[in-house]
């Protein structure tokens, strides 16, 4: 049986030069920049370059996320089915959302922060269950097995989201000693299932 793929990739640059980045959550829909659209069809225009076409698109419900995936769909002349699910959107940063960095480092602490980059570790106030989002991505690979075995699989997502996504390996104590979890935006990693196991081949590549 062939392998089955699925690449998790983070949506593109949602804020430019000039602008000041603030901790954009589930609750702030904001449309990509030009530079995030500039990644977006990058994306595309890299997997078919690689030989890679999807047999199914899945985004988050989020103007970023739903724009880099059409955008990389064009770019890359894919004719997969695109869909939406709020399960793929981001998390809620609570009292952050919507701050410059500085305030939330001020808030909880840069310790909290390093944390949350490193071990995926909540920092306090943040409206998030990672085991609700572990879940998710359990049950979502769960149907991929089920449905779509020995097909090529994109999901876009947030950052806040994606860093979950290597608990498919059933080792994220390795996967996080070996990769930053925090992918980049307009990155993406790739999972393979060779009908017994997931395991990661890719993180954080982010096409030229």
């Amino acid at each position: 049986m062939a392998e089955t793929r699925l690449f998790v990739i983070r949506h593109g640059n949602t804020f430019g030069p000039g602008d000041v980045p603030v901790r954009v959550g589930a609750r702030t829909d904001i449309a990509l920049v030009e530079s995030g659209r500039i990644q977006a069809r990058s994306l595309g225009l890299y997997f078919k370059q690689q030989g890679v076409s999807p047999d199914w698109v899945v985004s988050g419900e989020l103007q970023r996320a739903q724009e880099t995936a059409r955008l990389m769909c064009e770019a890359g002349e894919f004719n997969a089915k695109l869909e939406t699910t709020s399960a793929f959107n981001e998390i809620d940063y609570g009292p952050d959302e919507a701050k410059p960095e500085e305030e939330v480092v001020a808030r909880v602490g840069q310790d909290a922060i390093d944390s949350w980059n490193s071990d995926a570790v909540v920092p306090p106030g943040w409206n998030v269950s990672p085991e609700e989002l572990i879940a998710n991505w359990r049950e979502f690979a769960v149907k991929v097995i089920r449905e779509r075995p020995g097909q090529v699989i994109m999901v876009v997502t947030s950052n806040g989201i994606a860093r979950f996504a290597p608990h498919l390996t059933g080792d994220f104590e390795r996967f996080k000693n070996s990769f930053d979890i925090k992918l980049k935006t307009g990155a993406f990693g790739e999972f393979v299932h060779d009908g017994s196991a997931w395991t990661a081949r890719l993180w954080n590549v982010r096409p030229a």
